[in-house]
């Protein structure tokens, strides 16, 4: 009996992009949305990590989960700072 390869959830926010046509492969990051002014709502922060350029399926798999990891802290470092703010503004 053959070795099974556990498949792992992709982390919200990203996705696969596997376009032959235009030889895209890699993949698409889209964190942070925000609603605009005319009621829609936008991605704060977008990336597209290829294949090509980070050696590899796998590879451009973690640099765009490590991206991610890195927009959510700052984003969460954002929103506590925004916070203590309004709090001392209160007082």
């Amino acid at each position: 009996m053959g070795t099974r390869r556990v498949r792992r959830p992709h982390p919200r926010g990203l996705a696969r992009i596997d376009q032959p046509s235009t030889r895209t492969h890699g993949w698409f990051v889209r964190v942070g949305y925000y609603r605009r002014r005319d009621g829609s709502y936008r991605a704060r922060h977008t990336k597209f990590f290829g294949d090509a350029t980070y050696g590899g399926k796998r590879k451009g798999q973690r640099a765009a989960e490590a991206f991610v990891a890195k927009v959510l802290r700052a984003d969460a470092k954002r929103k506590r700072s925004s916070r203590a703010k309004r709090r001392r503004s209160s007082s």
